[in-house]
């Protein structure tokens, strides 16, 4: 069974991760499906796309398919780890990528949130980034999604809490462009898809992609790169990568 759902209209396409039994987590299969249908909306020219789940339930997703994570001494998120390869798609699309939050956004899910355009939620929606649950060391590339859209006193709360920023703090502090009533997401989103379609795709696609290369600018040395690299290891080969995955999956709490 497909694990998303698609569809084009008025050149505004839909992307709906249909996985409600696992929380819409991202696992490869549905990341390679999201991926394919991105690249579809692409050549069929969309104006917009929404990312969005099919069902309205209590999780917008659970985040990276945790199952999926390699158990020990490995880099837990390289480069080509799905869930990297899908921000940049979502990046990488020339039209605005609009993420449509009803539910909690978990994980990974709020990477994904982060590299979206523009987000719009409800008053059930929440973010939390939670490698600090998991004894996992992020990467590089994640910390500055995160910094060029938000404080650094805030990206630092929701990185070292990994708690949840529920939906009107998520607006104060620029996580969400704004939220509505949940009777009112569906229009509020779908409006503002309308209005990108009738402006220019041209200067729409130079303006975003001009946006990306400045916001990831930030100039780092090779001894640097490595310091940070090193950093991230030792945390993969350490106990408390082996023990959050652990307690993760027998549900327990972990014991750092």
């Amino acid at each position: 069974m497909p694990l998303i759902k698609t569809s084009l209209t008025d050149d505004i396409g839909t992307i709906g991760f249909d996985r409600e039994a696992k929380r819409n987590a991202l696992s490869a299969g549905l990341i390679a499906e999201t991926i394919a249908a991105l690249d579809d909306l692409e050549a069929r020219k969309a104006r917009a796309v929404i990312l969005r789940s099919v069902v309205a339930g209590k999780v917008w997703s659970a985040g990276h398919d945790v199952e999926e994570l390699p158990r020990a001494n490995v880099d837990p998120l390289p480069y080509s780890d799905p869930l990297e390869q899908l921000l940049r798609a979502v990046k990488a699309f020339p039209a605005p990528v609009i993420a449509m939050v009803h539910g909690t956004v978990w994980g990974g899910a709020c990477d994904l949130v982060m590299a979206c355009d523009l987000v719009y939620g409800d008053e059930t929606c929440a973010f939390a980034i939670t490698p600090a649950k998991l004894g996992l060391p992020y990467n590089v590339a994640g910390f500055l999604n995160f910094m060029s859209r938000l404080p650094l006193n805030v990206v630092k709360e929701m990185f070292f809490a990994a708690e949840p920023v529920p939906a009107e703090r998520a607006e104060r502090v620029g996580i969400v462009n704004r939220i509505v009533p949940a009777a009112d997401l569906e229009q509020t989103v779908y409006d503002m898809a309308r209005t990108f379609t009738t402006r220019s795709a041209a200067a729409i696609a130079a303006a975003k992609e001009s946006i990306r290369v400045l916001s990831e600018s930030a100039p780092i040395n090779p001894a640097t790169f490595e310091y940070l690299h090193g950093l991230r290891r030792d945390v993969y080969f350490g106990p408390d990568y082996h023990e959050g995955t652990a307690a993760f999956l027998e549900k327990r709490e972990p014991k750092f």
